[in-house]
């Protein structure tokens, strides 16, 4: 991430030459260059938050079931679940699928905590190498795992993954035209939808969720691809090219103050993003707790779906509602992100009170309301950044979007901690 004063710039290396955030030399053709960027950022978008996915969708599956002789890995390769507490009427895990959230979000809030006080020191090039390997790495040991333990540690890789990668693409859009937010917030949208949905549809035409991980080595090397081979350097060009037609009349969160200290110039920018900052950790907060402490406990006995089942179609439809908001940045712009904030914790507090009284007589009931809570969710997410990106002076873009990213992860990180001991007290009950 740059500093916060001064001119946006090219990260350097511990030598102090200058290296280009994409390795690839400018392309004569601009038209060219734009669509490779585009493409390349919805590539990175999809690749960065695939394993992530994947765990929260295969967290049912990694708690639920103890190895049984001849099984290769803790992951069950039999699809159909069987009660863990017959004494509670949700059928619990011993473990809330919120222990998988943990160890798939803790390790990238630190990543992002620690990012502004040196990340930016590291070239671009290193960060996006090993978050290829932390996710493959992940699907393997998850993958290959005996125990509850080890796959956790699957998830912290997977977790590692996501978190190094977001801070370090998000930061890598403030040298290029800001449509490849755009981009960016589309391609983690589809991996929602693509991770869930690959997930959901390899185990249910029968393949084991072993068997499914590693069939999903592929997208980390996609990842590298898209960087080394696709993206183009983004050159000499203005990154306010493709502004809104009311952004001349918005002002920067912060004026251009280049005689300050940059830890002063920091703070003010700072708190220039709290009111988008905020909101976004709430509505995260909200729909995390929904999905892994909620979703769960969503359970209707009497449909043609097992539990684990339930789950993986709870998770692939609020993916889907995710990837339709993220993409819909250009047909839907929200400049007030607090109205989303609000929506969700409704949302949280309707599915909070039909999980203790079990009111709503259908699960087709919970899926419209799943779906409406991803289109919160991902409206939250590509608005926050793309009103940050309008809003905030060229010199200190990059520090804005690298520190507007820890919002969401903060938010996931406390819907977490909270679902353990609601989990537990609602298992409690008969």
């Amino acid at each position: 991430m740059g500093g916060c004063a001064g001119s946006p710039r090219r990260l350097s290396d511990s030598e102090g030459e200058e290296t280009d955030p994409a390795p690839r030399p400018p392309l004569q053709d601009s038209q060219g260059a734009h669509w490779k960027n585009a493409v390349g950022f919805w590539l990175l978008g999809l690749c960065n938050n695939f394993s992530y996915v994947v765990m929260l969708s295969a967290a049912h599956d990694i708690l639920s079931h103890q190895r049984t002789a001849g099984n290769q890995s803790h992951v069950d390769p039999d699809p159909t679940p069987t009660s863990h507490n017959s004494s509670s009427r949700f059928d619990c895990n011993p473990v809330s699928t919120a222990a998988v959230l943990l160890a798939d979000i803790l390790p990238t809030l630190i990543i992002k905590l620690l990012a502004p006080l040196g990340l930016h020191l590291l070239p671009y090039s290193p960060r996006v190498l090993t978050s290829g390997i932390c996710a493959a790495g992940s699907f393997l040991l998850v993958a290959f795992s005996h125990s509850v333990t080890i796959s956790l540690c699957g998830v912290v890789l997977a977790s590692i993954s996501s978190g190094l990668g977001e801070v370090t693409f998000l930061s890598l859009t403030a040298f290029y035209p800001r449509a490849v937010i755009s981009c960016w917030s589309s391609g983690t949208g589809g991996a929602g939808l693509l991770g869930a949905l690959s997930y959901l549809g390899l185990t249910q035409a029968g393949l084991s969720p072993q068997h499914t991980l590693l069939s999903m080595l592929g997208i980390p090397t996609l990842l590298l691809a898209s960087y080394f081979l696709l993206l183009t350097s983004p050159g000499p060009q203005d990154p306010r090219g493709e502004e809104d037609s009311d952004t001349a009349a918005r002002q920067p969160l912060i004026n251009n103050e280049r005689s300050s200290p940059a830890s002063r110039s920091c703070l003010l920018t700072f708190q220039g993003l709290l009111h988008y900052i905020i909101p976004l950790v709430l509505v995260y907060f909200a729909e995390y707790f929904i999905n892994q402490g909620l979703f769960e406990l969503l359970f209707f006995r009497n449909t043609f779906l097992t539990h684990a089942e339930q789950y993986r179609w709870y998770q692939m439809l609020y993916q889907a509602g995710v990837f339709a908001s993220r993409s819909s940045l250009r047909c839907c712009p929200i400049r007030h992100t607090w109205v989303l904030a609000l929506l969700q914790c409704l949302n949280l507090a309707f599915l909070l009170v039909d999980v203790w009284l079990s009111f709503l007589p259908s699960i087709y009931l919970i899926f419209l309301i799943i779906v409406f809570e991803g289109l919160l969710g991902g409206a939250a997410y590509v608005n926050t950044f793309h009103n940050i990106a309008l809003e905030t002076s060229d010199e200190h873009r990059e520090f804005a979007m690298a520190t507007a990213c820890i919002s969401d992860t903060l938010g996931i990180s406390l819907s977490g901690l909270l679902a353990l001991p609601l989990h537990d007290f609602l298992c409690q009950l008969t």
